[in-house]
């Protein structure tokens, strides 16, 4: 069962009591209240998720209370009780939106149950907004990995996924550090419950605690409602913590006590609350290091660090990149509607493979999705390359003419010379005059070194024409 914080409302100290221990033993957070208008202070905070509440009492009726909270925007569902039943007030409870129902005297596991009931109907619908505000652990098409590295990664993650182990996953930016952890959570016994990322970074220092653990009403200026914090979001599924080296040394102490206790407290609430969840975090920084610079603390290292994974740059296993880009090129064709059957040129793959792609994968979805806007008739060519790819092709043709064999001196020194100037273009994104000026030559002294290029058969003409 889901930890709940419940309030109990009866003007009666003993049922009180004797009702909170009970629900108390269960695992919920419990606190009390003897009267409607305390009962009301108590929800204005906006932390409790069911109010048992007494309909006959003293001051407000447990039906007026429940309108005064529904006025004032306060998401509490209420459980009502009484010794009088009768069908009127009944059907004057659950108008008044109560979720339930029950009659004095309360059996133990009666009132278990409905708050089991209770509880599972706010879990649901509190996925369901976190499904509308973040994208969910959907299970997306697989990729196989053919690269040593990469398979040796499956394996430690389909070793780790069953546990509720911590995991810590390094990386180059762009490598799909998030992928891993999403396929951590999709291979545990969680897959069914929240997963839920956050990028530490990227969440200003005065709000994140607030984003982590909630608050209450009122709690800071601008709180004008409760929040349930990121951490209960996720109760029962996975977190995944994004740029975790980015976390602020006050906050690394409250989630490091997060971790040691599962229990969450929001900023003004005096209840701590039990969060069943899994820690995944991930940071492309040397924490190691932040350690020793006292930027990171070594006690939340470790505790973070006990199962670590590595992710490797794609310059470290170019045997996965053909395949990649075929599963990217279908992905980003049914998202950008370009259709099926889209091809990719043989000496686009040759490209794709020998650039080292310092953003990584996030670099190569970004080239891709490119190159399927730019495609004529379906085909992915040279030209739908970004300029610092294609520049390669351009690059190793004057090298590789240079290295042969043979020849004179003067063909030898030609050739070498070609390589020098072609490069030049290429690395000034085809300017000329620039080229020329780093070259140290005049631009006319270029163009007659290109026509020489071209009257020799080195330069097609509408190559050189196109460099113009």
């Amino acid at each position: 069962m889901t930890s709940l914080e419940v309030l109990i409302v009866d003007d009666e100290p003993a049922i009180r009591q004797v009702l909170a221990a009970h629900v108390a033993r269960a695992g919920h957070s419990v606190s009390q209240a003897g009267n409607g208008t305390g009962a009301l202070d108590r929800l204005s905070k906006g932390d409790v998720d069911v109010a048992i509440c007494d309909i006959q009492m003293p001051d407000i009726s447990g039906i007026e209370l429940l309108r005064r909270a529904r006025a004032a925007g306060i998401d509490t569902s209420f459980i009502m009780m009484t010794a009088y039943a009768s069908v009127d007030t009944a059907i004057e409870a659950i108008k008044a939106g109560a979720a339930d129902y029950m009659i004095k005297p309360l059996r133990n596991e009666e009132v278990m149950h409905r708050l089991l009931k209770v509880g599972d109907v706010r879990g649901l619908r509190a996925e369901n907004q976190v499904l509308r505000k973040l994208v969910q652990g959907k299970r997306e098409d697989s990729f196989n990995f053919r690269s040593p590295a990469m398979r040796e990664l499956e394996r430690l993650i389909s070793k780790v996924a069953p546990t509720d182990s911590t995991v810590l996953v390094t990386g180059d930016s762009g490598t799909g550090k998030g992928v891993i952890a999403r396929l951590i959570h999709q291979q545990s016994p969680r897959a069914d419950a929240p997963f839920i990322p956050i990028n530490c970074g990227a969440i200003p220092e005065n709000l994140m605690e607030s984003e982590l653990f909630g608050h209450t009403k009122g709690s800071f200026t601008g709180a004008d409602k409760a929040r349930k914090g990121l951490f209960l979001e996720a109760d029962k599924g996975t977190i995944f913590l994004d740029e975790i080296g980015e976390l602020p040394l006050q906050l690394q102490v409250k989630l490091l006590h997060v971790i040691e206790e599962k229990m969450v407290r929001s900023v003004g609430s005096e209840q701590a609350r039990r969060a069943d969840v899994r820690i995944v975090a991930a940071t492309n920084r040397d924490l190691r290091k932040m350690v020793d610079e006292g930027t990171f603390r070594e006690d939340l290292y470790f505790r973070l660090s006990v199962f670590h994974v590595h992710v490797p740059p794609l310059r470290e296993r170019r045997q996965d990149i053909p395949g990649l880009v075929q599963f990217l090129v279908r992905r980003g064709a049914q998202r950008l509607n370009c259709g099926a059957g889209v091809t990719v040129a043989a000496d686009v793959d040759e490209l794709l493979t020998a650039y080292d792609w310092p953003g990584n994968v996030r670099e190569m979805e970004n080239v891709i999705d490119r190159a399927l806007i730019l495609a004529e008739h379906g085909n992915i060519t040279c030209s739908d390359l970004p300029p610092q790819i294609t520049r390669l092709m351009s690059v190793d043709r004057p090298e590789s003419m240079a290295a042969e064999p043979g020849g004179n001196l003067r063909e030898q020194v030609r050739r070498f010379e070609e390589s020098v100037i072609f490069r030049a273009i290429n690395e000034s994104d085809g300017d000329r005059r620039l080229a020329a000026q780093k070259l140290g030559i005049g631009l006319s002294s270029l163009y007659r070194k290109l026509e020489e290029y071209q009257a020799l058969g080195s330069l097609p003409a509408d190559e050189n024409e196109s460099r113009q």
